[in-house]
């Protein structure tokens, strides 16, 4: 088309009587000059010229000879070099707007098979909008499909497939052009094989079906005498191999690693890399050849074997220890020559000898001596003279020297060379480069667990660290510091943390103060260090604080009688200079109204604490101060006047003026703030003989049972995959001297959430065959209810109704006035509440014997033992193999009949069928049936053929179940059972344990 268009101005110029001839040099311009047997445009000797635009500046491309040409231009003539004699009547003007036009028509629609591609990016490069895009797009394509359709353009075709690649990476579909891939790729010559191959790479991927029909051009092309289409084959392998195709072809990629052309082996390497990664099972045909190649001297090759051995040891387990044996030696000459080498222009990289070869040696290496004495002892030598010889001030010797300290922390080298590598993370640490320190806190982070006196030994850079300008680095070195921190290092690391508490950027206060926080309960022996350290991180960042630790707090200094006073005094001092400490203020109300005479009378001075002058009045000013700060914080204002509820009995003369701030809340927006406003009131005014005895002192706050809470909270908003960091319910490090209690583990059956209720544990011997342990998971310690305030606490209470409110436990929330039970769910429903308290570890009597008739007693609201009738002694007797029916339970109003089916070649695994019989003349609705099983077995009950069952036996509801006891042949099956349903609109729960299920089960 681009022809016909040269041909078709030509033959415009032609009818108007322009004459054409060709110059012998190019000027870059068409020329209309003067003749003598023509008009003159200009009296001038030298003829005008009309220069061409350079849109227009396109070579002739050959063609037929053709009437409607000037015979004298030959085809090859650039449009530049043609110079036209024009008849006197044509206007120069005419000339220019044909030629303009042309060249516009040129430059803006290169929609043709034979546009160049730098022509068509030009286009869609001027294009104003997406749909001018889209629109350019779509004609190119068009051109496109229509000359794959055409015979006779071969020699464009490498040109469509250029140009379908540029459209394919801008994201237009391009499927239409795979085929001309596999056609260009068994073509003969070199160019086409390249684009060929180029677009099969960018086109396709490993997942198309056509894909296959490339492999056998492929084997031919592996196997060519050219080495270049060789190399074509093998990037284009190492690229979309598919596994069918590495099976296919892994022969003729290994027969390429034995090539004397160093080219070829690099890519055979890298090819391999592919094929092991899909075919692991190959990699026993790559490990010799691996070996062989790390004798190689060009570095090419040798970093191409490094990768491919470093491929085999991921693979496969044999290939590892097969490198581990031979390749050891090669990797410490390979290391030893390239880090002793003379200057090579070719492979120096900023001074240093091909920093990329250091790096995947040492990564191999890493590898290799893993876990393997041997193989690290070989190589400690020359670790230790890469660490000491490698120059620190370039980037690419810091690369080397990160890579090296990675491998001796992953081998098992010694502790010299790992002292060596931790202070080359020191020097990191003090470089410039906020990068290279930011790796260097990442390494000792994995270092402090291998050598922590190392560690200890870089404190103060670390220190430094906390404190830079990044705030990556920043929180990276928070971290590693809360790994360093120990009982004789906390109290001046905690000094250094809260002293840039107070210059700490706003965003980084929230992780600092956490971290404080954290150690000073964590490692605080003393009960005064730790109070002052809290006061000084509310003091400074009390509005960064969580609930939590603020209630902590609070615990403390109710457990801490000795100390009271100072902390009520510290406390006033505090808020007077920082009010605006949220966290501050509510502690400060707190101790206030609990320990106010304290305060006004200075009780319980401490020998170095200087005396304060506050008056009942003061006091009173600093919970107002408090109260109209905070107008939109709930919680604070309650505790506010809270606060002023108890001054106003521990100080009586300020009773009228607490009564007028108490009652500025009564027409409160806030329900919960004019409620304790108008009830508050009424105490002040009203019921002044019980106002004394009503408003005392709070007791004591158990504070083992509020850190198990807040340890068994935290550990509960942790993801079961990631493991709990910091204080938990079997580990806790109570602060202040406070012993550690020794808490159970919680329980855990039918998928209930798990009681919060400290249990304390007696001293107790267990037996193999006290099921106890595996019931409950409990760990096989007889549980006591001793220190636990009321019976509702006992978890063994119910056992399909576990939990109990926070207040019920023994617990305490500061966060909220009043606590509420949430029921817990389970599947199909969960009654949250038993008519009568129970002790459901009964009704089996250890001397009783079952037989498959007999029928289990009904439950009463009498204590009894769930697991006596589980002895080793326990006998069942009159069944037969074929595992007939049982009666499950049986009471005056409900029969439950269990059909025992056992899974062939499965004899852990049983089928239970439930069938459930009204006893009675009214019918049961809302029926529901759980059941709880020990640890060792698994329970999955399917739905229940209906929930209502009918009056007098007149039909039953049918529930399947699956039991899978782990233990089979040496524990037995147990469950426990219990039903729930409605007679007349009241809620009916009865319970019982199956104790007669056969032997064998």
């Amino acid at each position: 088309m681009a022809d016909l268009s040269i041909r078709h101005i030509f033959s415009t110029f032609d009818s108007l009587g322009v004459k054409f001839e060709n110059t012998e040099q190019p000027r870059g311009l068409f020329a209309v000059p003067t003749g003598h047997r023509h008009h003159h445009f200009h009296s001038s000797p030298d003829p005008p010229f009309v220069l061409l635009p350079a849109a227009s500046r396109l070579n002739y491309l050959p063609r037929e000879p053709d009437p409607a040409s000037p015979p004298s231009l030959p085809s090859s003539t650039p449009l530049a070099c043609v110079r036209a004699r024009a008849p006197r009547d044509l206007k120069l003007d005419t000339v220019e707007k044909i030629v303009e036009d042309f060249a516009s028509d040129m430059a803006l629609n290169p929609f043709s098979s034979g546009t160049r591609l730098r022509d068509m990016i030009r286009a869609i490069r001027a294009s104003k909008t997406a749909a001018e895009e889209r629109a350019v797009v779509r004609r190119e394509c068009a051109a496109i499909r229509t000359a794959i359709s055409e015979r006779g353009q071969e020699e464009l075709r490498h040109r469509n497939m250029a140009k379908l690649m540029f459209i394919h990476m801008l994201g237009y579909p391009t499927h239409f052009g795979q085929m001309e891939c596999l056609k260009l790729i068994a073509a003969a010559g070199y160019p086409e094989k390249r684009i060929g191959y180029l677009g099969l790479m960018l086109l396709l991927d490993e997942r198309q079906e056509v894909l296959m029909l490339v492999t056998n051009s492929l084997k031919q092309d592996l196997n060519h005498s050219n080495p270049f289409i060789v190399g074509l084959a093998l990037c284009a392998l190492g690229n979309i191999c598919s596994a069918e195709m590495a099976q296919d072809l892994a022969p003729e990629v290994e027969k390429l690693l034995r090539s004397r052309d160093v080219n070829t082996k690099k890519k055979a390497a890298l090819c391999s890399v592919r094929i092991v990664r899909k075919v692991p099972d190959l990699a026993e045909n790559f490990m010799g050849l691996a070996a062989s190649l790390l004798k190689e001297k060009h570095h090419g090759v040798l970093i191409s074997a490094v990768q491919l051995c470093t491929e085999l040891c991921k693979a496969s387990k044999d290939a590892l220890e097969y490198l581990r044996k031979n390749c050891i030696e090669g990797l410490v000459r390979i290391l030893r020559d390239v880090s002793n080498s003379s200057y090579a222009p070719e492979y120096d990289v900023a001074g240093i000898s091909d920093p990329f070869l250091h790096i995947r040696v040492l990564k191999l290496m890493r590898m290799l001596g893993q876990g393997d004495a041997d193989c690290s002892e070989y190589m400690n030598d020359i670790l230790a003279q890469v660490a000491t010889k490698t120059e620190s001030n370039k980037n690419a010797g810091n690369a080397i020297l990160y890579e090296c300290v990675e491998t001796i922390m992953g081998i098992e080298a010694t502790s010299g060379l790992r002292v060596l590598a931790i202070n080359i993370l020191g020097r990191f640490l003090s470089n410039r480069d906020n990068n290279i320190r930011y790796v260097a806190l990442n390494i000792l982070m994995r270092a402090i667990t291998v050598d922590t006196q190392a560690v200890q030994r870089h404190r103060v850079t670390i220190l430094e660290c906390v404190k830079d300008a990044d705030a990556s680095i920043r929180k990276r070195a928070l971290e590693l510091v809360f790994l360093l921190v120990n009982d004789t290092n906390v109290k001046p690391l905690t000094k250094e943390l809260v002293d840039y508490l107070d210059v700490a950027d706003p965003d980084f206060k929230e992780d600092l103060t956490a971290k404080i926080c954290s150690i000073t309960e964590k490692f605080s022996q003393e009960k005064l260090w730790y109070l002052d350290q809290m006061l000084k991180v509310l003091s400074l960042a009390g509005n960064h604080v969580k609930d939590d630790v603020w209630h902590a707090l609070i615990v403390v200094i109710s457990n801490a009688s000795e100390l009271q006073g100072y902390a009520v005094r510290s406390l006033y001092t505090a808020l007077q200079a920082y009010s605006e400490q949220g966290s501050l203020l509510r502690v400060a109300v707190w101790c206030i109204g609990e320990y106010g005479e304290m305060l006004v009378n200075n009780v319980g001075m401490l020998e170095a604490e200087p005396p304060i002058t506050v008056t009942e009045s003061d006091a009173v000013d600093a919970v107002e101060l408090g109260f109209n700060r905070y107008s939109a914080d709930v919680t604070t204002r309650s505790m506010c006047l809270v606060a002023l509820l108890k001054l106003s009995s521990r100080f009586p003369s300020m009773s009228e003026r607490i009564k007028q701030i108490v009652a500025q809340n009564k027409e409160n927006m806030v329900l919960e703030l004019q409620q304790r406003s108008i009830e508050f009131g009424s105490i002040i005014q009203r019921h002044q003989s019980i106002r004394s005895s009503l408003l005392e002192r709070m007791p004591v706050l158990d504070e083992a049972a509020y850190l198990v809470k807040r340890a068994s909270a935290t550990q509960a908003t942790i993801p079961a995959y990631k493991p709990a960091s910091g204080v938990t319910p079997g580990d806790l490090k109570l602060p202040n001297g406070v012993a550690k209690p020794a808490a159970a583990p919680l329980v855990d059956l039918l998928d209930l959430s798990s009681d919060d209720a400290p249990v304390t544990s007696t001293s107790a011997t267990t037996t193999p065959n006290d099921f106890l342990q595996d019931l409950l998971g409990i760990g096989g310690t007889n549980l006591s209810t001793a220190g636990v305030p009321s019976a509702s606490t006992d978890i063994l209470m119910d056992l399909l109704s576990i939990g109990s409110s926070p207040s019920q436990n023994g617990l305490l929330d500061l966060s909220s006035p009043a606590q509420e039970q949430k029921p817990v769910s389970a599947i199909p429903q969960v009654v949250s509440l038993v008519p009568e308290p129970m002790d459901l570890l009964g009704s089996l009597s250890s001397s009783a014997s079952s037989s498959a008739g007999t029928k289990s007693s009904t439950v009463v609201p009498q204590a009894a033992d769930l697991l006596d009738g589980l002895s080793a002694s326990t006998s069942v007797s009159g069944l037969d193999d074929a595992c007939p029916s049982i009666t499950a339970f049986q009471s005056a109003t409900l029969k439950i009949v269990f059909d025992l089916r056992k899974q062939l070649g499965k004899p852990q695994e049983t089928t239970i069928h439930a069938t459930f019989t009204n006893l009675t003349s009214t019918t049961y609705t809302d029926f529901i049936f759980q059941a709880a099983v020990p640890k060792f077995i698994q329970l999955r009950l399917d739905p229940a053929s209906g929930n209502v069952v009918p009056a007098s036996g007149k039909g039953s509801v049918t529930q399947g179940f699956n039991v899978t006891n782990s233990q089979h042949g040496q524990k037995p099956l147990a469950m426990r059972i219990r039903m729930s349903y409605k007679v007349n609109g009241e809620d009916r729960l009865e319970q019982g344990q199956v104790s007669n299920f056969p032997p064998g089960l």
